[in-house]
């Protein structure tokens, strides 16, 4: 992949403050980055904008906006850096194409195989049927 340089009018940082366990710091001290990326606005290939919006998921929102959230670190610059690496990485994996899956079709051994087992099942069952007494 050619080195992407992702526009700056694409991002949006806001500092949030974080959840769960850190007791007064993590109440009063806005250091977890949310970092929202416009698809339209990094201008990808046709190839890697679908991939992209297929690696998102669930951060993708109905705005074509992928949601990142980072809160791993103590800083905010830790976390806004955090969240930039994660964003070029799945950037980066975008641009991977996949290989071309090849169709195949089973071999004239494989269809006599199956058949052969239909037969032998479909005997299997007839032999369940009610008994006659001649």
């Amino acid at each position: 992949m050619p080195d992407f340089e992702i526009p700056d009018d694409a991002l949006e940082e806001r500092f949030i403050t974080g959840g769960g366990p850190g007791g007064q710091n993590v109440n009063k001290v806005a250091t977890t980055v949310q970092l929202r990326v416009n698809l339209f606005r990094l201008g990808l290939p046709v190839h890697a904008y679908r991939k992209l919006k297929e690696l998102a998921g669930s951060r993708l929102t109905s705005a074509n906006e992928i949601v990142i959230q980072a809160s791993r670190f103590r800083t905010q610059e830790a976390n806004r850096q955090d969240a930039r690496e994660r964003l070029a990485e799945m950037i980066a994996k975008a641009h991977v194409r996949d290989a071309r899956r090849i169709a195949t079709k089973p071999g004239k051994a494989a269809k006599a195989r199956r058949v052969d087992a239909k037969k032998a099942r479909s005997s299997v069952k007839q032999g369940r049927g009610r008994v006659q007494f001649d």
